[in-house]
């Protein structure tokens, strides 16, 4: 994982004309604005001599802040260091963790019916409507359930989703259950489980965890982890969680400025950047990011894992249950 301090861009050109090549790479450092540089026009030089042989290759990098990308360290602000675990501040204002070996997943709760609910809906109406229509009406039968199909074909596909959770005990049982079944086969596994706006947050405490160990995978694939933020881990050799509330959730409308709000700003728009997070800071030491339900497991607590988690429980509010969800 790595968290870079200062960050530097530069371009190099060759040729003329139509035929002029430019490439452009960016440059980090955890020392200076000069190290940073420096590195930057070693990564531009080396990509424009393996784009004059091999013109497939980038040549750009797109400004872009935890995306995953291969090479590329994570381009946030750094607000604070704890040892090798990293507070930043994300492009739409959030505060986030970043961690090296202590593993964090959010489970989202579904919200939309599936594409297979969706199919079994409409077979239910094609029953239902559309051949005892087309039987007593005709011609004009057929119309009346095609009519029929595209009006509530997605009502009945949810429908049918919020009587599958009833049944099944709700979308928390349905998501507890995947990590009730991994704890059972990995029986020395201990995991905190949080509630967050939009379904779990699970912390993972009996040791450390390396991002690309097929533990963790297969820890993320138990419990439906976000396939965008599995690869995020991977790529980026690190875990991460939400320490405040998204701005949405908080009554904030505008986006942080300047959009789109990745790291660095040009030192004149700081001021504005600035006021938007004193704003923003203001309303989300009024919330939390999540709140601990249980631990799920063995219960252990490893000596290395306590640090962090003491971190994201302090930071995030996961202690503090009057204060809402964001």
């Amino acid at each position: 994982m790595i968290v870079a301090n200062h960050w530097a861009e530069a371009r190099r050109q060759h040729g003329l004309g139509r035929k002029k090549v430019t490439v452009q790479r960016w440059g980090w450092s955890d020392t200076s604005e000069a190290e940073a540089q420096a590195m930057a026009d070693a990564r531009a030089d080396a990509a424009l001599a393996q784009v004059l042989q091999d013109h497939a290759t980038p040549r750009r990098e797109r400004k872009v802040a935890y995306n995953g990308a291969e090479g590329v360290p994570i381009r946030e602000e750094v607000l604070e260091r704890h040892g090798d675990t990293v507070i930043t501040r994300n492009t739409y204002g959030a505060h986030c963790l970043n961690t090296p070996d202590v593993l964090f997943a959010d489970v989202d709760f579904a919200t939309g019916a599936s594409w297979k609910l969706h199919t079994v809906a409409a077979a239910l109406l094609v029953v239902a409507v559309l051949l005892p229509a087309r039987w007593v009406l005709g011609g004009w039968g057929f119309a009346v359930g095609i009519l029929a199909l595209l009006l509530f074909t997605s009502p009945l596909a949810k429908l049918l989703q919020r009587l599958a959770h009833a049944l099944q005990g709700g979308p928390q049982a349905q998501a507890m259950a995947g990590l009730q079944a991994f704890v059972q086969q990995h029986p020395h596994w201990a995991v905190r489980v949080y509630r967050t706006p939009a379904g779990l947050r699970l912390l993972t405490t009996q040791g450390p965890v390396d991002p690309l160990s097929a533990e963790a995978q297969a820890f993320f694939s138990a419990v439906g982890a976000d396939p965008l933020y599995v690869r995020m881990c991977t790529n980026q050799r690190c875990f991460r969680a939400r320490l405040t509330g998204k701005p949405w959730r908080m009554g904030i409308d505008q986006h942080m400025r300047p959009r789109p709000g990745v790291w660095p700003v040009e030192p004149e728009r700081l001021p504005q950047r600035q006021a938007w997070v004193q704003h923003y800071e203001q309303r989300a030491a009024q919330y939390a990011a999540c709140h601990w339900l249980a631990t799920v497991g063995s219960g252990a607590q490893h000596m290395a894992v306590l640090p962090v988690v003491e971190l994201h429980d302090r930071l995030s509010g996961a202690l503090e249950p009057a204060r809402p969800l964001a």
